[in-house]
């Protein structure tokens, strides 16, 4: 029997699509906008997908979506349009400012494009996924369907900071690239060639590591000053959060939320779903794939997932649009699907999992960073021991995969854990498989020699043959208070059957560079902090008071 979508793909051969045009439109305080529009060279009218974007919109979010034409080849028109002060659009882009106002408008107008059934649905990642959040808010009636993906709902937490520390690897190489951009839109010839330079080598190793020469020199093209010096939550965040800005507003429609086990935006994806869905009757429906933030296919770092990871997210938008945009209507879908990192298939919930955490506890004889071999983590809180690591700001603990630096993804992290600044905490083999699915949270007592510190931990899957493979982490930046404290840190959302035979390790330390600064130790700002000032730190992890908490989720 053919598959619902494959049977509806092979009933509707694809139309001939014409030469794309470009059209223009202007705001509601007079900016020009410029688009690229796609459509079918045959007889409408046909809906309308709309992609905001600030990169050049000939790219048209291709790194992970098809081509425009593919979309207008099943019936649809696709606008692709530079937001404000982008490509060729005129005006000043400032950063999520203008998207709302500006995407309210670009929605009116699209809908009354030549050949339109005055319908509009939204597509696009990361900016152009906060792009549709941001136009929903502007408020248009003819905007009927979006498929917002990997999206920063609170831009503060789920984009630049993460536990209260800058995200600096991602940060730096975003900011990089958008002051590129808009040196190459002035014809600032070296600024662009000092850029991608830096760029393709980020600038990591200066005085400032987190305010490199190349970002100060051209501040003026890009927001990373602004990032930079906004350490706290503040109206800034809130002036350029969806979070903020469709609090209070109608959010009756139907959205596709997309995300990935890896990418930085990941907790944003699911805050968005959760909140959007508890507060409209429209339907919501949630996908969270193996991927980094780009590309979106079976491999994920340095681990194959199999071929039920390479899913057509075109296909899913497509049966998404031609359900609420042309009421073609196909097989019911689960409101929420995850995949599985460890079983490699996907799981169908009818929310994202929430179940009563099972809390695992840290013991050791003292020497858990010594050897990977002498911390346990167990259901039963074992001695009362207490783990030291040195941070020596010298050769800080490195990023390994995740969610935070251009290594990303699931990779292998057995070497790292066996240095003397990683405390490892490992459990027996199991003996059943076990599901956890849903949000971990590590409680931790640590005691620290210094006003500041950071902890990161991370989640592992340890395979029979040695191999440590990330499942999930969590980082805190902790400032000035007492020696020893309790920390909560939330570590990120997961689906892993985790087989039988394997065991699980929390791994911790003092530092996860590059995806966030080596903390200097001093308190200081991230933008103030030097490397010469950065300090040695001893931190003491204590097994009383310390649990993790997983979402385990117990057979029926």
């Amino acid at each position: 029997m053919i598959p619902a979508r494959a049977a509806r793909d092979r009933r509707t051969p694809p139309l001939p699509v014409r030469r794309p045009r470009t059209v223009s439109m202007t705001t509601r305080d007079g900016v020009r906008l410029d688009a690229d529009i796609h459509e079918p060279d045959a007889a409408g009218p046909f809906p309308v997908l709309l992609m905001r974007q600030p990169y050049g919109r000939a790219i048209a979010s291709t790194v992970v979506y098809a081509h425009p034409a593919w979309y207008a080849a099943h019936g649809y028109i696709v606008v692709i349009q530079d937001v404000r002060g982008c490509g060729t659009s005129e005006g000043d882009f400032r950063l999520f400012e203008h998207e709302a106002e500006d995407g309210a408008d670009a929605v009116a107008w699209a809908a009354g494009l030549p050949g339109s059934t005055g319908a509009v649905g939204m597509y696009g990642f990361s900016y152009q996924g906060n792009a549709q959040l941001l136009a929903l808010a502007g408020g248009s009636p003819a905007l009927k369907a979006l498929c917002p993906a990997m999206v920063g709902w609170d831009m503060h937490g789920d984009w630049a900071y993460e536990g209260g520390a800058f995200r600096l690897a991602d940060n730096l190489g975003w900011g990089i690239q958008m002051a590129a951009e808009a040196a190459r839109r002035r014809h600032d010839f070296i600024a662009h060639q000092a850029l991608y330079a830096a760029s393709r080598a980020l600038p990591l190793d200066e005085e400032l590591p987190t305010h490199p020469r190349v970002l100060r020199g051209y501040a003026r093209y890009t927001h990373y000053d602004d990032w930079l010096g906004t350490p706290l939550p503040c109206a800034y965040w809130d002036a350029i959060s969806p979070r903020t800005a469709l609090e209070g507003r109608q959010v009756d429609v139907p959205m596709l939320h997309i995300g990935g086990w890896f990418d930085q935006m990941l907790t944003g994806t699911l805050a968005a779903f959760r909140d959007i869905s508890a507060r409209t009757e429209a339907p919501q429906r949630l996908i969270v794939g193996p991927w980094c933030h780009l590309p979106w296919g079976r491999r994920a770092g340095t681990v194959d997932f199999g071929p039920e990871a390479a899913r057509s997210i075109d296909r899913e938008q497509l049966a998404w649009f031609d359900r609420f945009l042309k009421g073609i209507a196909d097989a019911e879908a689960p409101a929420v699907e995850l995949f599985d990192l460890c079983a490699g298939c996907w799981r169908s919930f009818d929310a994202v999992p929430d179940p009563e955490p099972a809390a695992l506890h840290i013991s050791s004889t003292g020497l858990a960073a010594a050897t990977t071999e002498d911390g346990v983590l167990a259901e039963r809180p074992g001695i009362a021991s207490a783990d030291r690591i040195v941070h020596d700001p010298w050769r800080p603990v490195p990023t390994v995969g995740g969610h935070a630096s251009g290594l990303g993804g699931m990779r292998d992290r057995a070497d790292v854990d066996q240095r003397a600044d990683v405390a490892c905490y490992t459990s027996e083999p199991l003996s059943a498989p076990v599901l956890l699915a849903g949000t971990v949270v590590l409680e931790l007592t640590v005691e620290a020699d210094a006003p500041s510190f950071d902890v990161s931990a991370v989640l592992s899957e340890v395979e029979p043959d040695g191999r440590a493979l990330n499942l999930t982490q969590g980082h805190a930046r902790v400032e000035e208070g007492a020696p020893t404290r309790p920390l909560r840190i939330p570590m990120r959302a997961l689906c892993a059957t985790v087989p039988a035979g394997s065991r699980l390790r929390l791994s911790l330390a003092g530092a996860c560079f590059p995806a966030f600064p080596v903390n200097p130790g001093t308190g200081a700002e991230p933008a103030e902090t030097r490397l010469v000032d950065c300090r040695t730190i001893t931190l003491a992890f204590h097994a009383a008071g310390t649990r993790l908490l997983v979402p385990l989720i117990r057979p029926a």
